[in-house]
């Protein structure tokens, strides 16, 4: 499955110039964790997070003090932040909308972040959250079977369907039929895995030459 597929395009968005208080009371009204930051002209420039209000609120950065001295760098000055230009993470962990949703939730997973800004070229079209991917895991079983038989076995794998047969019953995939061989089967059986919403995969595929006449 796509990001574009279960992105959400309607996205809340804030300026480099809004102010840190304007920042933080739009992060409230809205109930999320992190505000995409765009420029006039679209363009992600960077993420502002609950944590970087927070590291405002504290009065320290986590490279302050005696590591940052130890790497050389000067501490952040969090204290002066202002605006969100000032306290904002740039450049933004991003996510390109041809990706895969499981790519998605392995980079939130590896990073800690709640959601990813989609983005075409530096334009940001849309945001995927881990609710999202969530809503993407708990779909019917109809809706995986359908991805399995149009774009895995069709537009990704390219197999014959002719003598194949899919079956799914609370998100467990039952495949059964023939393929021309054992690497057409393992490959199936991997790209089912990595549907969303597909719990395991039982294989009783055979190939051709092995099938009983």
């Amino acid at each position: 499955m796509k990001i574009r597929s279960v992105m959400s395009t309607h996205v809340v968005t804030i300026s480099p110039e809004t102010t840190l208080k304007d920042a933080a009371a739009r992060l409230v009204r809205y109930g999320v964790s992190g505000l995409p930051v765009v420029d006039d002209a679209g363009r992600l420039v960077g993420v502002l997070s609950e944590a970087d209000i927070l590291a405002k609120e504290a009065g320290s950065s986590p490279r302050d003090g005696m590591l940052a001295w130890l790497i050389g760098e000067s501490p952040r000055p969090v204290l002066e932040a202002r605006t969100v230009a000032d306290a904002m993470t740039s450049p933004a962990l991003t996510i390109g909308p041809e990706r895969t949703a499981r790519e998605a939730a392995a980079r939130m997973l590896t990073e800690g972040v709640n959601r990813l800004p989609v983005i075409e070229g530096d334009t940001l079209v849309g945001i995927v959250s881990r609710a999202d991917l969530v809503r993407a895991f708990a779909r019917s079983d109809t809706e995986i079977r359908r991805e399995i038989e149009t774009e895995v076995v069709k537009q990704i794998l390219w197999l014959d369907p002719v003598h194949l047969d899919v079956d799914v019953a609370d998100g467990v995939v039952t495949l059964a039929g023939t393929l021309d061989g054992e690497s057409d089967i393992e490959l199936l059986r991997e790209f089912v895995r990595r549907v969303p919403g597909v719990v395991s995969v039982q294989s009783k595929l055979l190939p051709r030459d092995k099938a009983p006449v």
